[in-house]
């Protein structure tokens, strides 16, 4: 399996972090400018060290990057976090980065594509950008855990929300306890 990691400038490094940890197969990175400095701001984990979770990094104005195509061919790609800003872009069509383009050939090319927003309140707008992409087929799976679980600690809380990203595509995993 060959997935695509994108990270934007939204807060919750934590949850693309953790992708990269539990995606099992071959992880493909690319991380905007503001995610860099929010990671940095938010983690004590280095854009390096990050890197190196990943098999393969682009930087988003790497246009010419195999995952600008869509006849590159990948399993699914994860934009965690993503910011309300980049769901504009997508719902718009608008793909001038490299995250931004690899968006809209996952959409064009009807590839599973799950985006994790991280914002609240939401305005109409950005209710109305994220309907529009989930009519395309875009697994919406907003950072909201739940807490049937009982979770502890912010470790137990992040995997919920990741594990619910993992179960969009199928990947089995035993980051929290299921409802029975």
């Amino acid at each position: 399996m060959k997935y695509v990691v994108a990270m934007t400038g939204a807060s919750g490094s934590v949850y693309g972090i953790r992708l990269l940890q539990e995606l099992k197969g071959e992880k493909i990175l690319v991380m905007s400018k503001n995610a860099k400095a929010i990671l940095e701001a938010e983690t004590d984990y280095t854009v390096d060290r990050v890197y190196s979770m990943a098999d393969g990094v682009y930087e988003d104005d790497a246009m010419f990057a195999p995952i600008a195509s869509g006849s590159c061919r990948y399993d699914a790609m994860f934009v965690a976090p993503c910011s309300e800003s980049s769901v504009a872009k997508f719902a718009c069509g608008i793909a001038d980065t490299l995250i931004s383009r690899a968006v809209s050939a996952c959409i064009k090319e009807g590839r599973k594509l799950v985006i994790l927003p991280r914002e609240t309140p939401k305005s109409a707008i950005m209710l109305e950008n994220e309907l529009k992409l989930a009519r395309l087929g875009v697994r919406v799976v907003d950072a909201n855990p739940g807490f049937y679980p009982k979770p502890k600690t912010i470790d137990d809380l992040v995997n919920i929300v990741v594990g619910r990203c993992l179960d969009q595509i199928g990947q089995e995993h035993e980051l929290y306890k299921r409802w029975e």
